[in-house]
């Protein structure tokens, strides 16, 4: 058996804790090992909070930024979170309508590292310490996906097993 689920989140800081809440119940009904859980939930957390706050500030086709005629795109106040557990593993992603990512982001995780001062990054980084696989991605014209998997450990009795 498995499990996925798709939300689509205002972008509003109330929406981060609700998708971790989601996740959280999802794997503890499921049986998955609460520490896995947890690196899931922190990684989510700042994928969610990254969609928030960068993930709705590009403009519909045609209207370049800065022309005066820029209107937000229509889907700019959303973004939307995806899981799927399926016996061995746990797949994420968080996909936005924003700009998306630096060009140098988008390569992958080996591409790009932050340094340890800067305010910006830090919480890419931690979803990369925190998973097994990372990707980061642009979706052209459509915004930025944050994709990351982990090796998922089962309690004994669980519900969903390899």
């Amino acid at each position: 058996m498995s499990i996925w689920w798709s939300l689509h989140l205002r972008r509003e800081a109330a929406s981060v804790p609700l998708a971790r809440r989601f996740l959280l119940g999802t794997m503890e009904t499921a049986g998955v090992d609460p520490d896995i859980s947890f690196d899931l939930s922190v990684a989510l957390s700042e994928a969610c909070a990254n969609a928030v706050e960068h993930g709705g500030d590009r403009t519909a086709p045609g209207k370049p930024e800065g022309s005066g005629y820029g209107r937000p795109a229509a889907d700019s106040g959303q973004y939307r979170v995806t899981a799927y557990l399926d016996g061995e593993k746990c797949r994420i992603e968080v996909s936005d309508s924003g700009p998306g990512f630096p060009a140098r982001r988008a390569l992958g995780p080996a591409a790009y590292s932050a340094p340890s001062e800067a305010e910006s990054g830090r919480g890419l980084d931690l979803i990369q310490q925190l998973s097994d696989h990372v990707q980061f991605g642009n979706r052209p014209g459509r915004g930025a996906v944050v994709s990351f998997d982990k090796v998922l450990k089962w309690r004994e009795g669980a519900l969903l097993t390899v």
